[in-house]
């Protein structure tokens, strides 16, 4: 069995998933470029960056909120794409982080107020990002997830409410506005129509 310092001395890459892990030897590892990783349960997973379907309407997402930065300082605090999300032993990636509320500049590692996520395809990505990650980043405080489905042509949104959650539903010609963001909107069909722009990624056997 690998010992802490012979984890800690690799580079982990694509044939690394699987890998027994703490969180302390997750946070302190280093990864080969153009893959993600978590640590889920222990092990280590190892993912495909996400697809162009995905990345385009993420960036436009952050371009949004960064003119809306631009004209309420005080608002938003910070977005970060591809941002690792520290959930109690595991470690997630998130497609997107959103800080507000805050007045100040993040703390590394401090729970983001909103985080997004852009469906994958296939039952798996659908079931974690719906019911895991949905899970997961409310019980740590995340005071709103989004989940942007470009294949149900919608955006989830969930909050926590006592030991539930609310849930809430955008169509497509519909934008969202919350009061975490004061005046900024969504605009929904518009991420869709750049998800669109690109051809959907050959299936995967599941």
């Amino acid at each position: 069995m690998s010992t802490v310092l012979e984890k800690l001395a690799r580079v982990f890459g694509p044939d690394s998933t699987g890998t027994l892990m703490t969180p302390r030897e997750f946070d302190q590892a280093d990864f080969e470029d153009g893959w993600r990783y978590e640590l889920i349960n222990g092990r280590l997973i190892v993912s495909p960056f996400p697809v162009e379907n995905e990345r385009d309407p993420n960036e436009e997402l952050g371009h949004l909120l960064r003119i809306y930065w631009q004209h309420h300082p005080r608002r938003l605090d910070g977005t970060v794409f591809e941002q690792t999300v520290k959930v109690f032993e595991n470690r997630r990636r998130a497609d997107r982080a959103i800080w507000a509320g805050l007045g100040r500049q993040p703390r590394k590692g401090e729970t983001p107020t909103i985080l997004v996520e852009f469906v994958s395809a296939g039952k798996r990505a659908r079931q974690r990002d719906y019911e895991e990650k949905r899970d997961e980043y409310l019980a740590i405080g995340v005071q709103e997830y989004w989940i942007i489905d470009r294949f149900e042509r919608t955006l989830t949104i969930f909050k926590k409410r006592g030991k539930s959650f609310q849930k809430r539903v955008v169509k497509e010609k519909q934008n969202y506005s919350t009061n975490l963001l004061p005046g900024f909107e969504l605009p929904l069909g518009h991420l869709l129509a750049l998800a669109d722009r690109w051809p959907e990624p050959e299936p995967e056997f599941e």
